[in-house]
């Protein structure tokens, strides 16, 4: 009764595998590989974003920079301070300018500065000039009476000849101040008109007519003096004024130099590095007492009239007030001063030679004026 193999095998149940549809079997195995494929992506190496290709030109690296420049430290302005003086302390006035005359009482006086510098150079020759305030004009608010003059006259060429003047106003007279600056301005009109036979004289070494020419411009300058005074309703003595004027050749071959004094003052001659301080006057060798006591225009008219000898190059010829001249004299720091500052061989500009002439004396406060010469090689 047994049965057939094969139809056993034929009745059989399907199996597992034979009852899966196909289309469940494809769907598992897609489901798993999209799994993977998930895991991949999230443990592989994520890829750079494309960047795209830049247009520009390439920017090169920048320059290196350099350091900061440091601010600079400003110089500090040379200043000359305040002038030197003799002694162990300085003189009690203040050294700068102090108050000043008012318009109200005196125009004249107010619009007269407290101090002048001036200066020149032709060929050879070389002028520095000055005039100062003394310290007791300035205490008292009162003008400064000095006044000076560089200037040439004659026609130009071989007869033009270089004119220093300084002129000191008489302290006690009222008006001095204006009198010391018309003698000054009258003086060189004068002399210019006669230019040419001083020239001559100059170069012939003429004394006699040197003199003669110099007291006829000085006699009709204190008569015009005496006559300004008289039209103002003053009297002329008030107008009182030294007057000292050096005459230079500008032909370089003449060496005489020509000298006119009306009054007080100083004429010296530095050479060689010494001082020769009575070139022109009588001897200065004393010890620098003020003498008040003076000859002045428009009183006096006659000058004093003389040929210097003829100088020699670095020469150093100085022409001044009492208020140097005096000082000079008396005061051997001055002199050791000065001789320093003007005798070197170099010429000081104007600045330099105005902080100079007011080296400090104590108790000489009088104006203080000088105009040097400096003789250079022809």
């Amino acid at each position: 009764m047994g049965q057939d193999t094969n139809a056993l095998y034929d009745n059989a149940e399907p199996s597992y595998a034979d009852q899966a549809p196909a289309t469940e079997s494809a769907d598992s195995a897609d489901s798993l590989d999209e799994t993977w494929r998930t895991v991949d992506q999230v443990f592989a190496p994520q890829a750079e974003p494309d960047t795209p290709a830049s247009t520009d030109a390439p920017v090169p690296d920048p320059a290196p920079q350099e350091p900061p420049t440091p601010t600079p430290v400003p110089t500090p302005v040379p200043t000359l301070g305040i002038p030197p003086h003799s002694g162990r302390k300085p003189p009690l006035y203040p050294a700068v300018p102090g108050g000043v005359p008012a318009v109200r009482q005196d125009p004249t006086a107010a619009l007269i500065p407290d101090m002048v510098v001036d200066g020149a150079a032709y060929g050879a020759l070389t002028v520095r000039a000055a005039s100062v305030r003394g310290d007791s004009h300035r205490y008292q608010n009162e003008p400064r009476q000095d006044s000076l003059a560089v200037t040439r006259i004659g026609e130009p060429g071989a007869d033009e000849l270089l004119l220093l003047v300084v002129a000191d106003g008489v302290g006690s007279a009222a008006r001095s101040h204006v009198g010391s600056q018309e003698a000054c301005r009258l003086i060189a009109i004068h002399l210019d008109a006669a230019a040419t036979e001083l020239a001559t004289a100059l170069r012939t070494g003429d004394q006699e007519a040197f003199g003669a020419v110099v007291n006829e411009a000085v006699r009709r300058v204190g008569t015009l003096l005496a006559h300004h005074a008289h039209e103002r309703g003053d009297d002329p003595a008030a107008y009182a004024t030294t007057l000292r004027a050096l005459l230079a050749p500008l032909d370089g071959t003449v060496r005489t130099r020509g000298f006119l004094a009306i009054g007080d003052g100083g004429t010296a001659l530095l050479r060689a590095d010494e001082w020769h301080l009575s070139l022109t006057d009588a001897d200065q060798s004393g010890d620098g007492m003020i003498d008040t006591r003076t000859a002045a225009l428009p009183h006096s008219q006659t000058a004093h009239a003389r040929l210097l000898a003829p100088v020699l190059p670095g020469d150093v010829l100085v022409l001044c007030t009492d208020g140097l001249s005096t000082p000079l004299t008396g005061d051997a720091g001055m002199r050791d001063f000065l001789r320093t500052a003007w005798g070197t061989g170099s010429v000081p500009g104007p600045a330099d030679f105005l902080w100079q002439l007011q080296y400090r004396v104590k108790s000489y406060d009088d104006d203080r004026t000088a105009v040097v010469l400096w003789e250079g090689t022809p």
